[in-house]
């Protein structure tokens, strides 16, 4: 991958750390790693679920790297390789699940790849800002995302200003799953992801496509979408032999076994 970009297989578990001191910032060829590294995973079948964390304590991501970016004349809208910034955030069909272990802060484009995310997981103390806005630039995948996600005047406060949130507020208003000590945040992270990697993943995969369809679509049409089985994941799960395994298994008073097919 790159010396900045650490991959590791733990079972039907990626884990992933951004590595790149001091702040964890991104420049292209780590960006590009990155990518890479989660498309490998997307399109690996025995893999199933990714952590995606930072080195060190105080950044998990401190976002694009703007001392190189100046350096080098870079523009904001560089390409940064298959999946956009970070590896994750464009990446088409990524129909397995993602938690963010956020092993410290999480500032512009290093919060927008925590959102990317489908869990997170935060250390205590974990804060986030979107400071782009000092930097006479936009905040672009979180400008899109964050309204969504918390309250409306609580995301353009951030993207206006640049604040800092604190845990505290983060975990207030939803933007993380849990906080936990950060000599646990790997446990956790790990315990979640195995959770995650002994369920349905044709389930999961049917779960990510209609969440993304249903983003720009009523709740009439997307329904019509999954109930005419137009999307592949749900014609894939409604075809398969974990359609049959879930009711089969609940009948005989037993766990599923669930081989993705």
């Amino acid at each position: 991958m790159s010396d900045h970009v650490r991959t590791r297989r733990n079972g039907r578990v990626l884990e992933l750390t951004l590595d790149r001191p001091k702040a964890n910032a991104l420049d292209v060829p780590t960006s590009k790693a990155m990518g890479e590294a989660f498309r490998s995973f997307r399109d690996d079948p025995e893999l199933r679920v990714a952590i995606v964390t930072g080195g060190g304590e105080k950044f998990f991501s401190a976002g694009w790297d703007l001392k190189s970016a100046s350096a080098t004349g870079e523009s904001p809208d560089v390409t940064y390789g298959v999946g956009g910034f970070g590896g994750l955030q464009e990446l088409l069909d990524l129909n397995k699940p993602v938690i963010a272990a956020l092993n410290g802060m999480a500032v512009g484009g290093g919060f927008e790849l925590a959102l990317s995310a489908d869990i997170i997981i935060a250390a205590e103390h974990v804060r986030f800002a979107l400071p782009e806005i000092r930097a006479g630039t936009l905040a672009d995948a979180a400008t899109i995302k964050l309204p969504k996600r918390i309250p409306y005047h609580i995301a353009m406060d951030m993207l206006l200003t640049g604040r800092w949130m604190e845990i505290a507020e983060a975990k207030h208003f939803g933007l993380v799953n849990e906080v936990v000590p950060a000599a646990k945040l790997m446990d956790r992270a790990r315990e979640i992801a195995q959770l995650l990697a002994d369920g349905p993943p044709l389930v999961f995969a049917a779960i990510k496509e209609v969440v993304r369809e249903a983003e720009d679509r009523s709740f009439q049409d997307t329904m019509a979408l999954v109930n005419r089985r137009k999307l592949r994941t749900v014609e894939t799960l409604y075809g398969s032999e974990d359609q049959i395994e879930g009711p089969r298994a609940f009948a005989e008073k037993r766990a599923p076994v669930w081989k993705g097919r």
